[in-house]
């Protein structure tokens, strides 16, 4: 909850200008400036990377999930978002005889008297945002939506006393499960307790007198912006909920010029389109869908090379086309599975003796944090519209510079040529596998040729101390 005291900052339109509620607001800024302050990046240190004890290093990749990589779409809904609260405040200035009117009488009922400003013209519009679960949504709705105070505090403007000193700038509620106005209704009140730090109003006991209520709340809390998560909950049944939610929401925009951003999976928008109404109303202020990223976009270059830099393992597998590939054809561009897939895949490795990513480790870590995501239909789906052409498949090149740790190791990597499987001979196997000198250390290089040659090549083995076919007896 973020509270700030008003600082005012002359509008840039003139028809905002004197309005205390659109002045306070954050100063317009430049595009770079805004997507700055929306990304955030964990910290990175060298020393922890390579000296500290494995069971730390693996705490530290729980820092993945506080990465955030701003993408486009970000500016976009922001932009949005700040036009909406500017368009529905400016009916609404605290400072003229038409606010004053509307703070006192319903928004039912319309006195004779008209102010020399004029009756109370709302302008609420709609925003709508649909995308499928792990793509992004909540996070960027939360970036976007931090930009702005949640309450700002007025004393006086310009000289004068603020009578209704604070501004509810947006509060955040989850549509219910049930299409149920009252439960809404409920949840809004709440929320605007707890932001304005009120103890906790009873609702009134009939649906008209809670929504008069509600309205009430709304008008003397200045809202700016109502945010309702999960709309993807309202669906059209015979009893008709659905119809008096929404209803009930356009007569908060239509009424009381409350803007209203709707945030959902689909099929709600498909639930919108099924009338003009109220899909007009909806993306009145905007319509965004937000997808799983595609391979090869500039979005996915931008959020992949960001979460590959974030590594605790000892040392830096280099992001190659391969791998990038095969996080990209696992995660279905899913920011979400990305970020769960690259932390298992860290996990996995540190403390291994051989901390590399290769794609074996990264598919190994799929089937250990996306098991359940992955048999999904909307992921199916999502692989057979992205999959990617197969080139020749190839080990990952060991590094030579790789750290040889010789201590035992507990890890297994599945269907990893390039990593031992048996821990006992990690040392001894790792140790000739990146030797320099492996030509020397052969004393007879033509001794596979020569077998070819001869008539029972498994004897010649065996007379050559290369095959042994009983173990037990031999090293007894």
């Amino acid at each position: 909850m973020r509270k700030e005291k008003a600082k005012y900052n002359k509008a840039i339109l003139p028809e905002h200008q004197g309005n205390p509620l659109i002045e306070a607001l954050t100063p317009k800024a430049s595009k770079v400036k805004v997507m700055e302050s929306f990304g955030h990046y964990p910290e990175l240190d060298e020393e922890i990377r390579k000296h500290l004890d494995p069971l730390v290093r693996e705490e530290y990749t729980v820092r993945l999930k506080a990465l955030r990589q701003p993408l486009p779409l970000y500016y976009d809904c922001f932009r949005a978002i700040e036009v909406a609260i500017k368009t529905g405040y400016s009916a609404k200035n605290p400072l003229s005889p038409t606010t004053a009117q509307y703070l006192h009488y319903t928004v039912a009922d319309r006195p004779e008297i008209e102010p020399h400003t004029g009756y109370f013209e709302p302008k609420g519009d709609g925003i709508t945002l649909v995308g499928e679960s792990g793509v992004g949504k909540s996070c960027m709705l939360e970036q976007v939506l931090n930009y702005f105070p949640n309450i700002i505090e007025h004393d006086s403007y310009q000289g004068q006393a603020m009578e209704h000193r604070h501004q509810v700038v947006w509060i955040k509620v989850d549509c219910p499960n049930n299409s149920s106005v009252r439960d809404l209704c409920e949840e809004i009140l709440a929320s605007l307790d707890l932001t304005l730090s009120n103890e906790k109003t009873k609702p009134e006991g009939t649906i008209g007198k809670l929504t008069r209520q509600i309205e009430q709340k709304i008008k003397s809390s200045f809202l700016g912006l109502l945010v309702i998560d999960e709309m993807q909950r309202l669906v059209f049944r015979r009893t008709g909920g659905e119809n008096n939610l929404l209803n009930f929401l356009h007569s908060l925009m239509n009424k009381l010029g409350v803007p209203i951003f709707f945030c959902a999976n689909p099929p709600f928008n498909q639930t919108l389109s099924r009338t003009l109404k109220a899909a007009r109303r909806a993306e009145s202020a905007g319509y965004f869908e937000m997808e799983a990223l595609r391979r090869g976009s500039q979005s996915w270059e931008y959020f992949i090379n960001e979460l590959w830099d974030l590594h605790w393992t000892n040392v830096s597998t280099e992001l190659s086309d391969e791998l990038n590939d095969k996080l990209f054809e696992l995660s279905v561009g899913n920011l979400d599975m990305a970020h769960r897939i690259y932390r298992d895949a860290q996990r996995l490795v540190i403390g291994s003796g051989d901390e590399r990513i290769t794609t074996a480790v990264l598919e190994q870590a799929h089937i250990s944090s996306c098991g359940l995501s992955s048999k999904t239909e909307e992921v199916r789906k999502l692989r057979k519209e992205n999959t990617l052409p197969r080139r020749n498949q190839k080990a990952d090149t060991p590094n030579s510079s790789v750290k040889i740790d010789q201590t035992k190791v507990d890890k297994k990597i599945i269907g990893d040529i390039t990593r031992p499987q048996h821990p006992e001979f990690e040392y001894q196997l790792r140790e000739l596998q990146n030797a320099i000198d492996l030509p020397v250390r052969i004393v007879d290089p033509d001794l596979l040729r020569r077998a070819v040659e001869v008539k029972n090549p498994l004897k010649y083995f065996k007379d050559n101390n290369l095959l042994c076919d009983d173990p037990l007896e031999q090293f007894k």
